[in-house]
């Protein structure tokens, strides 16, 4: 990794010292509101709009997002943009009008527990589960990429990165709970923003400004199919390997709607805000940022393919992970190098505390309490979601070493949801608008619809199934699990019987709630500015018109 040691000075030591006390302290500050599992959890319920508006984000903007994104940008060029334009605002503005009337008006803890109550014990166990699991694999990747920074940076060994980086993360979840997660992710939206502008606009002014991005992508190996999203999309014959149907269907559609409205990661900081209103409005404010993100993720990876030599190799410092840290290490001067190390750390540590955030809390409601200790006093419950925090920070670590094995973290990233999002989706939905589906068609869609989603990924990798890249496979993977879930939906239902309707107010459409009516939902939302149906419908026409020039 000695290609990749950044020429750090005092100056960068010192902002990055000054970050992580200032995480420390908000850590320090949360625990004084900690009275109960309630705040330890869901910070009481009590967070204003804008704050986890911004949390919701910003818990996005982990590995995923930033090594990822800019992965992806210098491999597949500007097709990277469908995971923000179709892949992320439709849901998210989807998630905030439709389904948080439910989450919220139903109060529940969690995703697994909305599924219980809906479904059955069984539905319930298994997702939850299946959570747990696939939160510390991704806990792993921005563990993972995390290290990379601090190896870049100190020239540590990766194991000990690995350790120093969940060492951080730890001590202010299992100090403050989800207060000091989200009041920490607003912070570092910021930070994040702070570190990657620079890379973005110093790049830009070295590579001759956008003209001259854009000439020297087109002698690149990707040409000019780099520069446009859905140019060559009838057929498979462009960067990303897919065709339109897989870019609408699996990851418009699927995996993009199954991670952002049944990912409790995220979902978790809606369900923390002070009403309603500011829970529906949480993923659509969230959904503005999100459509310029691009500019500080996939653009940097244009001008790393652009501008480092030999970039896309399948190990060593230059594969495509690297992008962003090579930039890093080619562009800034000291100072400037210190904000965008600090902005990067803080990123990683962003994505890891919404795993291990998500992971403390369904751990110990879901699983712990439902199955392993019922009704002990709430303080026994806080204890042990302090001690799961420790728990799932430790297995990120050893996960940590799995992420390491993918020249490609997104790859890695996308087979996760296609296995673990896209099933969970197709019976969530299904369940939701259709109140005869069965409690045991709901356990039954959700395993299938992983095992099909599992089959057609272990036979991609045996060479059983062809596909043009990792990301095709991803897409077809998705719709696949979609497809299965709902087809199983449909057929148990028609062979079990459904729950009585009493027992499905305020769970599905057609059978509100006392607290999921139409007056509760709309109340207040009467101000043109908090209406979430206005707002949202916004961000989707911006996502559509930003489509227009990279047509």
């Amino acid at each position: 990794m000695s290609g990749l040691r950044l020429d750090v000075d005092f100056v960068d030591y010192l902002i990055l010292a000054i970050y992580f006390i200032t995480v420390l302290g908000v850590g320090f500050a949360a625990r004084r509101a900690i009275r109960s599992s309630s705040d330890f959890f869901l910070s009481g319920r009590s967070m204003p709009a804008w704050v986890t508006g911004l949390a919701f984000v910003s818990a996005n903007l982990g590995a995923l997002e930033i090594i990822g994104m800019a992965a992806n940008g210098a491999q597949y060029g500007l097709m990277t943009l469908h995971y923000y334009w179709v892949g992320a605002v439709p849901a998210m503005v989807f998630l905030g009008i439709v389904m948080m009337p439910f989450y919220y008006g139903s109060k529940v803890h969690s995703v697994p527990e909305f599924l219980r109550r809906r479904f059955n014990r069984p539905t319930h166990l298994f997702n939850a589960l299946s959570f747990a699991v696939a939160q510390v694999l991704i806990a792993g990747v921005n563990l993972y990429a995390l290290a990379l920074i601090l190896q870049a940076l100190l020239g540590w060994p990766l194991w000990l990165s690995i350790v120093i980086g969940a060492a951080i993360v730890l001590s202010y979840i299992t100090l403050g709970g989800l207060s000091s997660a989200i009041y920490n992710e607003v912070l570092q939206f910021f930070v994040i923003l702070a570190g990657l502008i620079p890379i973005t606009v110093i790049g830009l002014v070295k590579v001759g400004g956008w003209n001259g991005l854009v000439e020297k992508v087109r002698d690149t190996q990707l040409g000019d199919a780099a520069l446009h999203t859905f140019s060559n999309t009838a057929t498979s014959d462009n960067p990303l390997g897919a065709n339109w149907i897989g870019i609408i269907f699996g990851l418009g559609f699927v995996l993009s709607f199954g991670y952002w409205t049944t990912n409790f990661a995220e979902v978790q900081r809606a369900l923390s805000a002070k009403d309603m209103s500011a829970a529906r409005r949480t993923p659509i404010i969230g959904a503005f940022p999100k459509l310029l993100i691009p500019v500080v993720t996939v653009i940097p990876g244009l001008i790393a393919l652009v501008t480092v030599q030999g970039l896309g190799a399948e190990e060593g410092d230059l594969t495509y992970n690297n992008a962003i840290p090579l930039l890093m290490r080619d562009l800034l001067p000291n100072g400037v190098l210190g904000v965008a190390v600090t902005g990067l750390v803080a990123s990683f540590m962003a994505g890891m505390a919404a795993n291990v955030s998500g992971f403390n809390t369904v751990f110990t409601y879901d699983i712990w309490q439902q199955y392993i200790r019922r009704d002990r006093d709430d303080k026994h419950y806080l204890k042990v979601g302090r001690i799961a925090t420790i728990v799932g920070v430790v297995i990120g670590i050893g996960t940590a070493f799995i992420a390491a094995g993918f020249d490609n973290i997104m790859n890695y990233i996308q087979a996760l949801f296609s296995l673990f999002n896209a099933p969970l989706f197709a019976t969530f939905i299904v369940g939701m608008f259709w109140k005869r589906m069965t409690p045991w068609a709901g356990f039954y869609s959700l395993v299938l619809g992983f095992l099909a989603s599992l089959t057609l990924y272990l036979g991609y990798l045996g060479d059983v199934f062809a596909f043009n890249s990792d990301l095709e496979e991803s897409f077809w993977g998705a719709g696949t699990a979609f497809v299965t879930a709902v087809v199983v939906a449909v057929v148990v239902t028609l062979f079990t019987r459904s729950k009585p309707e009493d027992e499905l107010r305020g769970l599905v459409y057609g059978l509100a709630g006392p607290s999921t009516g139409v007056d509760v939902i709309v109340s207040a939302d009467k101000v043109w500015w908090r209406n979430p149906v206005l707002l949202g419908a916004i961000a989707v026409v911006l996502a559509v018109l930003l489509y227009i020039p990279f047509w």
